[in-house]
This record gives structure tokens, C-alpha cells and sequence, in this order.
């Protein structure tokens, strides 16, 4: 499943189930560490940021580098393997699975296409859709990857990471500007944030496609950081439509949350 290079905080890591194995809770933290550092490591810095000692780590770093999931690289510091992308590939398909009923009742009820989207490294991927019933819809293909800081469901994945971290991000990525409407600073990018932890939903107007408005909201406790998003002409999704339409967005959202966290629960066997 796509990551995000923005750090995970080690207070929203799920706490391992008692009777697990240990080497395997730590073989996925370090694998979450890497994934959080952008996907490339060294050493020092995985023994800094997981308390573990070196031999543990280079002992499981090894097993990670012989299975595929993780590569030495030639400066001897450690990338995310290829063997991952064949799991993220499958998971991000089955989440887009599970997400399908719920932006299908968002078309219902909102008469727009509905998006759910992923932030994977420094980007926004889309990775489920379901399309308005209205001749003129908005149409993003699934799979499609843009930059976050000129989307609404970019903004709202954004929201809950500290500043330094969405200064970094945006440090790594420009800002270019996909309208004259787009956001193109840092400090306005964050203002935005401020306003989308107020309001409780992002909007995307005008900024990634002119004639073009979104409104997204985050999926509240998901394993990966998600979002739910309407799009559609400027002329449909008003400000009178955003009253009626972000308790419903919030109100899916919340309910997806609810299967996704409990399609990765434990089960005991």
C-alpha cells in the first residue's frame, strides 16, 4: 500500500498484539521507518529513530535485503525493494475494492464523482473512483498521481502533519502552478491547512483545473493517510452545495474508516 515520506509519529504506530513475534513487528517498523525517511536509510539513522541497537537492525536488514524487500545501495545505505511493489500494487487495489460502495453512495447523494486518494511519497494517487450520472462529470483515471499542495484531497491529507514536515514535502516537490488560482507558497499552503483543521474539510477551487471545484476530508484513523473527495463543475459544487454536501463527505468517510480498520484487525487462529 502506498506510504507517505512524511513522518509517522511513533504515537499513531498500532501497538504490537501480545503473542506476536518480534523480529517480524520490528522487520515492518523498520520497513515503516524507511518508507517515512523518504525510502532510502542508513544504519545510524534507523538505530536513532527505533531505539534498537545496530547488530539487531543490520541482522534484519540483512533477512529484508535476501527476501527482496530491501536493497543495499552502492553508498551502503539501505532502499525500499522492488518486491514491495507488487504488495502495494495488490493492497491499493483492494482498497480501492472495499472504497467503491461508499463513493457510490457519495454519487448518490451528492450527484458527483467521487474520489478516494493515497498520499505515496511526496505525491497524491488516486486510487478509487466513481463517476457522476451527469453528462458534464469530472473524470481523474485511478492510478493518476499529482502534487498535493493543488488538490483539495492533497490538503486534507496534509492537515494532520506538523508544518516542518508539509515545508519539507512542499521543498521537495515546488510548488508549479497548475492555475492562476493555485496555491504557489509555503506559507499559504499552511494557512490553508489552518483552514481545513477549522472548517473540517478541504476545498479545491479552481486550483488543479479551472471550472473545476473539489471538496475532500480525511478517512479518520486509516492505516495509510486517505481521503474522500466530490468533484465537479464550479457551477454545481457552490457554496450553498458545500452546506449540504461536507456532512455527507464526513459522514462516509467515518464509515469507511470503520471497514478499513477493521480489514486490518487481528485474528487469532
Amino acid at each position: 500500500m502506498p506510504t507517505s515520506s512524511a513522518s509517522t509519529h511513533d504515537s499513531a504506530r498500532p501497538s504490537a498484539p501480545s503473542g506476536g513475534v518480534q523480529s517480524l513487528e520490528r522487520a515492518f517498523d523498520l520497513l515503516e521507518r524507511m518508507a517515512d525517511a523518504g525510502g532510502e536509510v542508513g544504519l545510524s539513522e534507523l538505530s536513532a529513530s527505533s531505539g534498537l541497537p545496530l547488530p539487531t537492525i543490520h541482522r534484519l536488514m540483512r533477512t529484508l535485503v535476501a527476501c527482496g524487500y530491501v536493497r543495499q545501495q552502492p553508498n551502503r545505505r539501505y532502499a525500499l525493494g522492488p518486491r514491495l511493489i507488487r504488495l502495494g500494487e495488490s493492497a491499493s487495489r483492494l482498497l480501492g475494492t472495499w472504497a467503491r460502495p461508499h463513493l457510490a453512495r457519495l454519487v448518490e447523494e451528492t450527484g458527483e464523482t467521487a474520489n478516494m486518494a493515497l498520499l505515496d511519497g511526496d505525491e497524491v494517487v488516486y486510487v478509487a473512483q466513481v463517476p457522476s450520472k451527469h453528462s458534464m462529470r469530472m473524470f481523474t483515471e485511478v492510478g493518476r498521481r499529482v502534487l498535493p499542495h493543488s488538490t483539495g484531497v492533497g490538503k486534507a491529507l496534509l492537515a494532520g502533519f506538523p508544518p516542518e514536515e508539509v515545508r519539507a514535502l512542499l521543498g521537495r516537490t515546488g510548488m508549479p502552478a497548475a492555475t492562476d488560482r493555485t496555491i504557489t507558497t509555503p506559507d499559504g499552503f499552511l494557512a490553508a491547512l489552518e483552514d481545513v483543521r477549522r472548517q473540517g474539510y478541504a476545498v479545491d477551487d479552481n486550483e488543479q483545473e479551472i471550472g473545476v471545484r473539489c471538496l475532500a476530508v480525511p478517512v479518520p484513523d486509516s492505516p495509510t493517510a486517505a481521503a474522500i473527495s466530490i468533484s465537479g463543475p464550479a457551477g454545481r459544487v457552490t457554496e450553498s452545495a458545500t452546506d449540504r454536501i461536507v456532512p455527507v463527505l464526513q459522514q462516509v468517510a467515518a464509515e469507511l474508516s470503520e471497514v478499513l480498520t477493521a480489514a486490518g484487525g487481528t485474528t487469532s487462529g
